[in-house]
């Protein structure tokens, strides 16, 4: 087994590039690139071209402890809290009924297995990490999971993304349809918000000069070690106070103004779940082979009661059915596919929303997470 840092760190970044290739120009772009970033490398750590959990690098180690942070740090940047009075107040309320729903959808699901026996001592931390990510996006998951080490549970860790994944891509389907599906029931206003059609489109192209990559470097390293030392001389997730850094420095326009979050972040998000898939030895995922279908009826029940809840709370406050769609979506599946969903309804006026409403989600979802961990 080769355990040279230089050779493992190059494997690692060349399966970033082929998920991303893969996803992009052939048939596998209908499966996420985090998905198969994880896939691609439990494959070949199962084959012996890199090291698996048994025999872990201390590379491993490096990225857990220091690249993971870093991802949810970048990403967070991109959340302005100021814009968020533009979504509107029925987007927001929609968002925050939906946050509640999938609150509750946790309670009720881990009511309908036998959690203790399925996630071990782990479910509440796993209890958390749901709740993060259907109030906002995989960086809350990410960030409760990194606190509880939840990230070295491969087989645990590899079968609740699998399980999420499946989730989000049919939510994403019965989120298309429900306007249109709802209407035949009650014909709820459509609602027209103002400046939607104000929003430049996303993309992955940053122009990143050494200058401004240096100095978005010495922000993100300079927030971990602060976040650091306080969550030694306190009781609060060092996660926690980076996330709330995040935030912060999210507002200042200096640090908007200061491209490369974005890549840095992605890239980051990357290379960690690639380290996670290394994690998933054949060995362990057989063991959790028969909580396979618990670990998906426990996903599909926190959804289904989320998206029932926020549908009731719909039709009793008469919201347009696009808005309790796309809130839905944002709690989810995140901004990107709340922003699809606007697209698609032909809503230009809650393009801004959809994308508004996500980004309060990545900010909210890791503080619910923690709650929810901590009182399950």
């Amino acid at each position: 087994m080769i355990q040279e840092p230089i050779y493992i760190l190059t494997v690692l970044c060349g399966l970033i590039f082929i998920s991303e290739w893969l996803t992009k120009h052939t048939f596998l772009r209908h499966i996420s690139g985090p998905l198969l970033v994880i896939i691609l490398g439990a494959v070949l750590a199962n084959f012996g071209l890199i090291p698996s959990a048994s025999n872990a690098s201390p590379v491993y180690s490096a990225i857990f402890s220091y690249v993971a942070p870093a991802s949810i740090f970048y990403l967070l940047l991109g959340v302005n809290l100021k814009q968020l009075k533009k979504a509107g107040m029925p987007m927001l309320v929609a968002f925050v009924l939906g946050a509640a729903g999938t609150t509750l959808g946790v309670i009720v699901a881990l009511q309908l297995i036998d959690y203790k026996t399925v996630f071990g001592e782990h479910y509440a931390a796993i209890a958390g990490m749901m709740t993060g990510t259907y109030t906002g996006g995989s960086a809350n998951f990410n960030a409760v999971a990194l606190h509880y080490d939840i990230v070295r549970e491969g087989a645990i860790y590899t079968g609740i993304v699998v399980a999420d994944n499946i989730v989000t891509a049919v939510w994403m389907l019965v989120t298309l349809s429900l306007p249109v599906f709802m209407m035949k029931f009650r014909s709820n206003p459509v609602l027209q918000m103002k400046d939607g059609d104000k929003i430049d489109a996303h993309t992955e192209r940053e122009h990143v000069g050494p200058l401004r990559l240096g100095l978005m470097l010495f922000i993100g390293l300079a927030a971990m070690f602060i976040s650091d030392k306080l969550a030694a001389i306190s009781d609060i997730p060092s996660v926690l106070i980076l996330t709330t850094i995040a935030l912060v420095l999210a507002q200042w326009r200096l640090v908007q103004q200061i491209p490369g979050a974005k890549m840095l972040g992605m890239f980051s998000v990357y290379l960690f779940l690639v380290v996670v898939g290394v994690f998933c030895e054949v060995t362990a995922l057989v063991e959790v082979g028969e909580h396979a279908f618990d670990i998906l009826l426990f996903t599909v029940a926190i959804v289904l009661v989320h998206g029932l809840f926020l549908v009731t709370c719909g039709w009793l406050f008469r919201t347009d059915w696009s808005i309790i769609a796309i809130a839905s979506q944002a709690n989810i599946g995140g901004a990107s596919t709340a922003l699809a969903l606007a697209k698609s309804f032909k809503r230009s006026d809650l393009l801004l929303p959809s994308i508004l409403a996500g980004s309060l989600g990545t900010g909210l979802g890791t503080y619910l997470g923690f709650l929810v961990a901590g009182l399950v």
